[in-house]
């Protein structure tokens, strides 16, 4: 079952930490957003193969927009 890792509130996509194909670990940090002048990392929240990112660095994401999927 894929996992869907969705934006929790307004922010900008400062950094991408992983890539798509990466195996990731529950915990690990994925993208790091940027509101209000605060980080805010993205983690994963199951282990498995990061297969879809669907952001950049400089995008804008908005409350309930995908990040990535892990399955």
């Amino acid at each position: 079952m894929a996992d869907e890792i969705r934006a929790e509130m307004v922010a900008n996509v400062w950094k991408v930490v992983a890539a798509e194909g990466d195996q990731v670990a529950d915990g690990d940090t994925l993208v790091i957003l940027e509101s209000m002048k605060m980080e805010i990392p993205v983690m994963a929240e199951s282990d498995g193969k990061l297969t879809r990112l669907a952001v950049n660095e400089g995008d804008v994401v908005q409350e309930g927009d995908l990040i990535a999927v892990i399955g």
